[in-house]
């Protein structure tokens, strides 16, 4: 076996295993049983971090 063949049959696996890689991503990803996570961190960016009343406000900046 040469070097180019074994150069060709690298790159081969390569495609199988980043293939195989992306489908198992795109399974987890699309599986029912994660809805409701991705749901839930979905709305991480828009929670509130401090509760009403308590620390600085946010927009004047007067707390």
């Amino acid at each position: 076996m040469s070097l180019a063949e074994l150069s060709e049959l690298a790159r081969s696996f390569w495609v199988v295993w980043m293939m195989l890689i992306f489908l198992g991503i795109a399974a987890w990803a699309f599986w029912p049983r994660n809805a409701k996570r991705f749901e839930r961190d979905a709305e991480i960016p828009l929670r509130d971090d401090r509760p009403e009343g308590t620390g600085r406000d946010r927009t004047s900046g007067k707390g």
